[in-house]
């Protein structure tokens, strides 16, 4: 028998950094609001001072970004809210890891900011994936209109 050892293969690594508004609706636009006006992607609070976007950067480009508002909800009683809005991967980029990477990114960045809930509407379609990082729904679904169903899930931090 003959055992061949394989070459080095470097390990593909990712950055992620915080980007712009603008830079975040490039990933947003095909992920979120395929077909849809690109001008559907902006979101109310996307320009605040205290609103952060984060991009990720595999090989160099941007393959999902990631969206972080101070934004109360009156479903909590908890003083500092933030809210997380525009999740999006890249559908060739999707299943690797990178969402999870990104939402604990912002929760970090949510603790040091001494948040005490993180909450956002979630397409039904994407509820397994929060609950796997520890979110539960408050509440019943409710249809945002040519998106579809939603529900609003949260994490006490």
């Amino acid at each position: 028998m003959l055992i061949v050892k394989p070459k080095f293969v470097p390990i593909k690594i990712f950055e992620i950094k915080e980007i712009s508004a603008f830079e975040s609706i490039i990933v947003r636009h095909p992920v979120l609001r395929f077909g849809k006006p690109i001008e559907s992607c902006r979101f109310e609070g996307d320009d605040l001072p205290t609103t952060k976007h984060f991009g990720l950067f595999y090989e160099n480009e941007i393959s999902a970004v990631i969206s972080v508002f101070e934004a109360k909800n009156n479903l909590f009683l908890e003083e500092k809210q933030f809210q997380i809005r525009g999740m999006a991967v890249l559908e060739q980029h999707q299943k690797k890891g990178f969402g999870e990477a990104l939402l604990k990114y912002c929760e970090n960045q949510i603790r040091n900011k001494m948040g005490e809930i993180i909450w956002f509407n979630a397409r039904e379609t994407a509820i397994g994936f929060y609950e796997k990082s520890a979110y539960q729904k408050s509440g019943d679904g409710f249809e945002i209109a040519d998106i579809g169903i939603h529900y609003v899930l949260f994490k006490k931090l």
